[in-house]
């Protein structure tokens, strides 16, 4: 038996992490384009409590024969989660079709895959939350807290 619905991979970049926004200048156009889209989220979304994805590839397996019926799907973009960094509170993802098995699809079944990344993606993120060492996350909420309490209240632009 296959045993998998639905697989996702992606690679992770936390905005908190990020110290510089802008591209080498010896920058592949590639890598360039990549630090244009991470800068773009930060301005968007700020740095507490968001990830950028990237590399992203989510596959659907609509038989149990993986050389047919499989849709596969890039993406990239951004995800926030909830105050204690523990829940996917939403994304903003830009999602692609990128190859497929499926000889009876359609334009609409794409669409409505296309959709369902980003609720696959949701669940899947906060498994990978929760996989993650909560100890370390709830210590750097802690003193976040600490360190805007003793601030007067102002935690700082991107925190």
């Amino acid at each position: 038996m296959f045993g998998k619905w639905v697989e996702i991979e992606f690679d992770c970049l936390p905005l908190r992490t990020v110290a510089r926004i802008d591209a080498p200048l010896d920058a592949s156009p590639v890598y360039e384009q990549f630090v244009l889209r991470v800068k773009d989220a930060l301005q968007r979304h700020g740095a507490h409590n968001t990830y950028y994805l990237h590399r992203g590839v989510c596959r659907y397996h609509l038989t149990n024969d993986p050389l047919v019926g499989m849709l596969e799907f890039s993406f990239e973009g951004t995800v926030m989660t909830g105050e204690k960094d523990v829940k996917t509170k939403a994304l903003e993802i830009s999602v692609e079709l990128k190859r497929e098995t499926c000889e009876w699809l359609t334009e609409p079944m794409v669409t409505s895959f296309a959709e369902s990344v980003q609720q696959a993606l949701m669940v899947e993120f906060d498994r990978y939350i929760e996989a993650g060492d909560l100890k370390k996350t709830e210590e750097r909420i802690k003193a976040i807290q600490e360190q805007n309490e003793s601030d007067g209240g102002f935690i700082g632009m991107y925190l």
